[in-house]
């Protein structure tokens, strides 16, 4: 079955966490988008009401206004009731690689702005070691490029920047770039989060450690719900 499929179920049965009166980050990616036109049906049918959403990007703010989703920012709501988004890997412990879709740095602040975040996923992206399947975004300045990567490659990474489909260096929303590392299997993925954000240039990594309260992950053999034991926000 397709993927695109458990992503769609994944994401309506999050949206089942949101309620009436909040506010609620709203996450970047394929699974996101999904959650965004459901999100809209609900607001539009008057299953819920008062509902309003923090971006995770430039493209969802773009999609949630098309839709008509009420918008704020983290200025006048810096507290949020809930965040959804996807992920790339999900391990047991509910630790994630992210950023895939370029957005990471504004999804680890919102999501750290959250009073519960809740990762919907298709059973693909679940893995039991992250850096099984897919390379670890870092987002770094453009002057520091030079120093990280080869920071980076001290660390056992082999960076790649990522590019544009013109070929062209892509740059993030904060206007960054991207190195695309593939570490392997990550053995500790606290002890490599340590050491990359102490890499003078990084600005955020893919690594999303502790944060998840709950994970919605849909299969074949239906809705998973995988709740974390203690999360720190």
């Amino acid at each position: 079955m397709d993927d695109n499929l458990y992503r769609q179920r994944a994401a309506e049965h999050a949206l089942g966490y949101v309620e009436s009166g909040m506010t609620i980050g709203l996450g970047t990616g394929s699974t996101a988008t999904f959650m965004l036109h459901g999100l809209a049906a609900r607001l539009a049918d008057g299953r819920l009401q008062r509902v309003t959403g923090v971006p995770t990007s430039e493209v969802t703010a773009a999609l949630a206004r098309e839709l008509g989703i009420p918008l704020t920012t983290l200025d006048r709501q810096p507290h949020l009731d809930l965040a959804l988004d996807g992920a790339d890997e999900i391990d047991p412990q509910l630790r994630l690689i992210k950023g895939l879709g370029g957005a990471m740095l504004r999804e680890k602040i919102v999501a750290a702005s959250a009073a519960r975040f809740v990762v919907m996923a298709a059973a693909s992206k679940c893995v039991e070691r992250l850096g099984e399947r897919s390379p670890l975004p870092v987002e770094v300045v453009a002057f520091g490029l030079p120093l990280c990567v080869r920071r980076l490659r001290a660390l056992g990474g082999v960076p790649a920047l990522r590019r544009d489909r013109n070929g062209a260096p892509f740059v993030t929303d904060e206007g960054n770039l991207i190195l695309d590392c593939n570490f392997g299997i990550i053995a500790d993925p606290e002890a490599l989060a340590a050491s990359i954000c102490a890499i003078p240039g990084v600005v955020a990594h893919g690594l999303f450690l502790g944060m998840v309260s709950l994970a919605v992950i849909a299969g074949p053999d239906g809705i998973v719900e995988l709740h974390a034991p203690s999360v720190h926000q």
